[in-house]
């Protein structure tokens, strides 16, 4: 271990002789370094890095790659913040989430609301973070949560709130992908997502029994989230390693609590015959765009924060408020594959 970061010590030795060692060396070098760059950062072209920790000062972000010239729509980013933070939901949810006023403050890349092709730098500073909250579990490590983890990795974690591992995190990458999306919609690109699933319950008129009934329980419940891509042109994404379908896996993947994610027809593939299969488009072929509509859901688990163990500020359903941060990932990934497209011509 050298600077923080760990280098595999024949990279330093004098000892090394051979060309294929030094190779193999300066391969894992640069494999480090790479990681160390890409950690808190998503994308090629169109790169955002977010940080912050959930009762920090504040969460926020850095886009960069963005064109010059485009008018964001403000009003748009409050929409999906406040879809974020359920103040425009009849379910329950976390009401330190609808405490946050999450007023978003842009440090640079922005000129009377127009962009200016530099970095995009914004904060949103957490304004009813109580840190004070969680001093009795500065030395306990809470099921279901990421606080061994986080522990076993760096050998510090930050217990206010599980800071980089809290949904609080997610605020940023709405903002970035509320811009994503008005870039997208330029070009006719319409990125939705909604909940379809709570618990067993597969009609939203049923959503609020289930839901209810947990949280009379003390418990949480999970849910699927399923959203749906229109208007991309045939050709976007990658052959073998960058599909669209992969990069759209790994976005929603990195979502708090994201524990599945269903392509097109999915696992119901397992049970149709080819001649059947062959007449659906899931809106993509051999991992690139095939200018239909392209859909796919994600799950996520129950909330690990439940009352009867810890009270608090929790959510009955975390998946209820994930919908915008779906559409978020999505569209970053899929402007960034986007700009690669149009490179390529």
């Amino acid at each position: 271990m050298e600077n923080g970061v760990g280098f595999h010590e024949s990279v330093r030795s004098p000892k090394t002789t051979c060309g294929f060692a030094n190779i193999i060396n300066m391969c894992y070098l640069c494999a480090q370094i790479h990681k160390l760059l890409k950690m808190n950062t998503i994308g090629n072209i169109f790169r955002f890095t977010d940080f912050g920790e959930s009762h920090g000062v504040a969460v926020g972000g850095v886009i960069d790659g963005c064109p010059a010239g485009i008018r964001i729509d403000m009003s748009a980013i409050r929409h999906d913040l406040d879809r974020r933070a359920g103040r425009i939901s009849d379910f329950p949810v976390s009401q330190r989430a609808k405490a946050e006023p999450d007023e978003v403050e842009f440090l640079s890349g922005l000129l009377d609301g127009i962009t200016l092709g530099t970095p995009i730098a914004f904060v949103i500073r957490n304004r009813d973070a109580r840190p004070e909250d969680y001093e009795a579990l500065r030395n306990v490590f809470r099921p279901g949560h990421a606080d061994s983890t986080y522990q076993a990795k760096y050998g510090i974690r930050d217990y206010r709130g599980g800071g980089r591992a809290s949904a609080r995190e997610t605020a940023a990458r709405v903002v970035a992908g509320a811009i994503a999306k008005q870039i997208l919609q330029e070009k006719g690109i319409s990125i939705n997502a909604g909940i379809v699933q709570v618990g067993d319950a597969l009609e939203k008129e049923q959503f609020g029994e289930v839901l209810q009934r947990v949280q009379q329980q003390g418990d949480s419940i999970g849910g699927v989230v399923e959203c749906k891509i229109t208007g991309m042109p045939a050709g976007i994404g990658e052959p073998v390693f960058d599909k669209l379908p992969a990069r759209l896996a790994y976005a929603v993947m990195s979502i708090n609590a994201c524990r599945g994610f269903d392509f097109g027809q999915g696992f119901q593939s397992a049970r149709m015959k080819g001649s059947v299969a062959n007449l659906i488009s899931d809106g993509a072929l051999g991992g690139i765009s095939d200018g239909e509509a392209l859909i796919f859901q994600c799950v996520f688990k129950p909330t690990p924060s439940i009352a009867k163990n810890v009270p608090g500020r929790h959510d009955v359903c975390i998946a209820l408020r994930t919908p915008p941060i779906v559409e978020a990932m999505a569209a970053i990934t899929v402007v960034d594959l986007y700009f690669e497209y149009l490179a390529r011509k």
